[in-house]
């Protein structure tokens, strides 16, 4: 399981591929966001996540305030984690 850090989605917790996947830590994805913030380059973005896994970086952002966020996964148990 991995979570949604902050935004209004924030301690949401997602799902994840039994398999094949490593979602990206909350570390990672924090200190990612945070340089993003800095430069309020987040709020009202447009977001492409290839190989999204479990989604999490992508619902990061619209967690917290992208305007568009489309999530790309060619595997298919992933794709249907991030379906749901």
């Amino acid at each position: 399981m991995t979570r949604i850090i902050a935004g209004f989605a924030g301690s949401l917790t997602l799902a994840v591929p039994r398999s094949g996947t490593r979602p990206t830590s909350d570390r990672v994805r924090e200190a990612i966001f945070s340089a993003l913030e800095a430069r309020d380059a987040v709020d009202g973005a447009t977001v492409l996540d290839l190989y999204a896994g479990s989604g999490a970086l992508g619902l990061e952002a619209a967690s917290r305030g992208a305007a568009e966020v489309v999530l790309v996964e060619r595997a298919r148990p992933a794709a249907e984690v991030c379906r749901r």
